[in-house]
């Protein structure tokens, strides 16, 4: 794999700690140590994968029902100036990962920017998230 491949997921991913008891635990050591995993983190996913895929239907009924934007969406500063030209504001719903550009100003954000809401990740700089904390739900 390319290290820019590696880079971009990496940047795709979220890390998240979960605690468990040490007979889980124990079960899933015995699982690696029998082959069927080759670390702790592939049953993880993997158990995490089968309970969305148990759930998807679910999933796209809400994603429809709610108007969210599936996968990833990115904002870039251009974007928001076509936005802010036009005159409109966005409502941002997006169930994966939201990102703004680094380069856009707060002033920017804010009269471009109604409201966030993020089932997932929202990448943006410290700044416009403090900047924008009030319309980030």
């Amino acid at each position: 794999m390319a290290k820019q491949e590696i880079k971009l997921k990496t940047a795709e991913s979220e890390k998240i700690t979960i605690n468990l008891g040490p007979i889980d635990l124990g079960q899933i050591d015995l699982l690696v140590q029998e082959g069927f995993y080759s670390n702790r983190t592939d049953l993880i996913r993997t158990a995490i994968r089968n309970q969305l895929n148990q759930h998807a239907e679910v999933v796209k009924q809400t994603v429809a029902r709610k108007s969210l934007v599936l996968g990833m969406q990115h904002y870039s500063r251009a974007d928001l100036e076509a936005i802010q030209a036009a005159g409109e504001r966005l409502q941002i719903q997006v169930l994966g990962l939201a990102s703004i550009a680094s380069d856009v100003s707060v002033e920017l954000a804010l009269a471009t920017i109604e409201s966030i809401f993020v089932l997932g990740s929202l990448h943006a700089s410290a700044v416009l998230k403090t900047a924008l904390a009030t319309r980030i739900h």
